[in-house]
């Protein structure tokens, strides 16, 4: 059986090979390349997360009730300064788009106008980053770590809205009584003090002294129960815990205590989210550094704004990472 393959000629104007394949420059192409390798790094990260958080279910942190904080305000936020810092970025990648756009036109004043604003863009992210892990790391609340690695948290019950509410207690709010008893720092008795702006530390005999003195606090440990909330213990359950389980006071997180929950929580986010903040910093440097080549009419001399695009490449690839990010570790 005889076939006939027709050639249309159009096949080499697709692909030509040399030094402008896919009519893409030499620039463009290394860009793709850079970051189909570090979609690929970010996929893996984000891959182990889901592995761990499912394999660890029953004592992962809620994420509604971590980041709850917003900056200048006292209270309880729930993921209302992460939704904003996500607002940010994204309206910098709009920017980033319109100054490419300005670009193509050789619309200088834009391009010069919408740079300056992705560059503010970029650099409240990173602060409100950098704010984030500085709260995070410090921590409000407290938690006693038990001799099993649980995370025991103190609160109570409130009404809100005719519903009630479990809503944590922070440990100095009610072990400072007796925690004021302790004898003050002085040259001769060689006993520690509490520096002025530093959370004291508290031993379990002191927290427990406090709750025996505060009937109405109770202990949630991070074990899930079948309706998807963490384990309240009855006043009695939260005094024999906290009695013979207890092993250590913590205060915020790092890479060892997370008083949240699973310390695993905590290396995963200093882990994924140091390293995109890393990403948006070398954005904002990079954007700073082409800011001012537009404002010297380096690409105006040029004919071209080239450039522009491919840090607008880079900058739209690190918004978009922000999003499974913020997917992945704060909604789901």
């Amino acid at each position: 059986m005889n076939t006939t393959v027709a050639t249309t000629g159009t096949e080499g104007k697709t692909w030509g090979g040399g030094n402008d394949p896919l009519k893409a420059s030499y620039g463009k192409m290394m860009m793709w390349f850079f970051i189909v390798s570090d979609a690929l790094t970010f996929s893996a990260f984000l891959a182990a997360y889901g592995f761990s958080r499912f394999k660890f279910i029953e004592s992962w942190p809620i994420a509604d009730e971590v980041f709850t904080h917003v900056p200048f305000f006292h209270g309880n936020y729930p993921m209302i300064y992460v939704a904003f810092m996500t607002f940010i970025l994204i309206m910098s990648s709009v920017t980033m788009v319109l100054a490419v756009d300005a670009g193509h036109h050789l619309n200088k004043k834009k391009v010069t106008w919408y740079m300056f604003l992705t560059v503010i863009g970029g650099v409240i992210f990173v602060g409100s980053q950098a704010w984030e892990w500085n709260t995070f790391i410090k921590g409000e609340y407290g938690a006693i770590q038990t001799n099993g690695g649980n995370i025991l948290q103190f609160g109570e019950y409130k009404t809100v809205e005719g519903e009630q509410k479990f809503e944590r207690v922070a440990i100095a709010d009610f072990a400072k009584a007796s925690h004021t008893e302790r004898t003050q720092h002085e040259s001769k008795s060689g006993l520690w003090f509490v520096s002025e702006g530093t959370l004291p530390e508290y031993s379990i005999d002191e927290v427990y002294k406090g709750l025996v003195a505060n009937e109405n606090i109770l202990i949630r440990n991070q074990i899930i129960n079948e309706h998807g909330h963490k384990t309240v213990l009855s006043r009695e359950e939260s005094l024999k815990q906290l009695k013979s389980d207890g092993k250590a006071v913590i205060h915020g997180a790092n890479l060892k205590v997370n008083e949240y929950g699973s310390p695993l929580f905590a290396d995963f986010f200093f882990f994924i989210t140091g390293f995109h903040g890393f990403h948006v910093l070398s954005g904002v440097v990079l954007n700073i550094i082409v800011f001012f080549n537009v404002i010297i009419g380096t690409y105006e001399r040029r004919k071209s704004y080239e450039m522009v695009e491919k840090v607008g490449l880079y900058w739209h690839f690190v918004d978009l990472v922000w999003v499974f990010v913020f997917t992945f570790f704060y909604l789901v």
